[in-house]
């Protein structure tokens, strides 16, 4: 399409052609668009990591359609496998199929050894919110118990029940009557303590609390069907739970007879450099929700795998029409092939180090940079005010906008949107590494008054 060497955006954003599009689509679609707002582009095509606009502008992507695009836009290899199956068989509802047969042995082999033969697949509607309420679902059929723990700061989805264990108050404001019975606990953001604490004076105080309330007969809290948590807030700010926190959790649930649940939708699938972030932290849980980037190339899928003793739902009790995408099925498994024979997984932790450190050395030279964090290739930049500590909200999108106009798209997010979120493609060279961080130097240099 393009070297990196070139320059990448030759037209005001948005471009001539750009705006006619943006505006068709400000005048039929509805007003809860979201990414045309901040990434006023329309795209023309896209390949790798690159995105080429209808003006000819040409971005490197470091959103991957957010995490969907595991492999980059229109690996080949997985194209030519889902044009096979293309002409086979698009859609099968839950009847098994060879390209369902394959992906669901895939995706139980990627598990620890220890949970291949405990586990099981559940195929959800289409969406990582979907796959939630499938999750949730299961965990209160399974237990008899109606109420859900979850955490200050997850995100879980828009829908009424993934929205309800959703900590971000801002979407729930207007829409009222949601799921009752769900309890919200700090999570472990330490640069951001929710208890007040620092690292000399906390001893994971997050997961004291919820043990304690668990362990109350007059806490006012009854025993949950199930605690559902993200192993790295993805949408709250890309904050990874800290390891004795989440290793807490999992002790305490496991002893009060609680299933477990992980949100893996965003984290899952390579991500953070292994298959699931959880590996990470030495537990297992009983329920994993997964979708994003499960086909490999952006269709649509999710599935929840969990423990056997959990599968006590009857035929028909969590549907849907969508569930059997043989064209998904077929992707993902291409994808996981790939992604083995590749060494993929340990291409992510090694960029995944070379981006952090240079969003490091970034932090280092701007006085608002007040965090940098993640695990592999979910990395991201918390603003605030260095006097107030206020969020930084306008200067988040302020540098946002200048990358843009530099040709990188990167995604903000975080508690009023202060903070810069970096998923590139699991793909991603380390030459594309460099040049994004180079070109977010340049966006704190145009918009950062700090920086130096």
């Amino acid at each position: 399409m393009t070297t990196l060497d070139e320059p990448l955006v030759r037209t005001e954003l948005p471009g001539p052609a750009s705006r006619e599009y943006l505006a068709r689509q400000e005048s039929r679609e509805s007003s809860a668009r979201s990414y045309p707002r901040r990434l006023p582009i329309a795209v023309r095509r896209a390949e790798g990591a690159l995105i080429e606009d209808v003006d000819g502008n040409v971005f490197l992507d470091f959103l991957a359609g957010a995490g969907v695009l595991s492999l980059g836009h229109g690996h080949p290899e997985i194209i030519a496998a889902v044009r096979e199956q293309l002409g086979t068989l698009v859609h099968g509802l839950d009847l098994p199929t060879p390209a369902k047969d394959r992906f669901t042995e895939l995706q139980l082999e990627m598990l620890p050894a220890p949970m291949r033969d405990r586990f099981v697949v559940h195929f959800c509607g289409p969406t990582g919110a979907n796959a939630i309420e499938a999750a949730i679902k299961l965990c209160k059929l399974a237990t008899g118990r109606g109420d859900i723990f979850a955490f200050h700061g997850g995100f879980h989805g828009s829908t009424a029940g993934a929205m309800a264990v959703t900590g971000d108050l801002h979407p729930k404001a207007k829409v009222p009557n949601g799921m009752p019975g769900v309890h919200f606990f700090p999570f472990s953001h330490c640069a951001r303590c929710p208890l007040g604490l620092t690292p000399d004076t906390c001893a994971t105080n997050c997961a004291t609390y919820l043990e304690r309330v668990l362990a109350d007969p007059n806490g006012g809290v009854p025993t949950p069907a199930a605690v559902l948590v993200e192993v790295v807030q993805g949408e709250g700010g890309g904050i990874p739970a800290s390891p004795e926190f989440l290793r807490r959790i999992r002790e305490i649930t496991r002893r009060a007879g609680v299933p477990l649940i992980l949100d893996e939708v965003q984290t899952g699938c390579g991500r953070t450099g292994t298959w699931y972030a959880f590996e990470q932290y030495g537990i297992e849980p009983d329920v994993i929700v997964a979708s994003k980037a499960l086909s490999g190339i952006g269709l649509p899928t999710a599935i929840i795998l969990y423990d056997k003793v959990l599968d006590t739902w009857a035929p028909g009790a969590h549907i849907g029409t969508f569930r059997g995408n043989q064209l998904a099925f077929a992707g993902g498994a291409k994808a996981i092939e790939i992604i083995r024979r590749d060494g993929i997984l340990a291409k992510v932790a090694e960029r995944g180090e070379q981006l952090a450190g240079r969003l490091r050395k970034i932090g280092e030279r701007s006085a608002w940079v007040a965090d940098t964090r993640g695990l592999g290739l979910m990395q991201s930049i918390e603003l605030a005010d260095p006097a107030t500590g206020a969020h930084a909200t306008e200067l988040a999108r302020a540098i946002q906008a200048a990358a843009l106009r530099l040709g990188l798209i990167l995604e903000v997010g975080g508690r009023d949107g202060c903070v810069l979120r970096l998923l590139p493609p699991l793909t991603i060279t380390e030459e594309q590494v460099e040049k994004g961080a180079d070109l977010l130097e340049r966006a704190f240099g145009a918009a950062d008054p700090s920086f130096v």
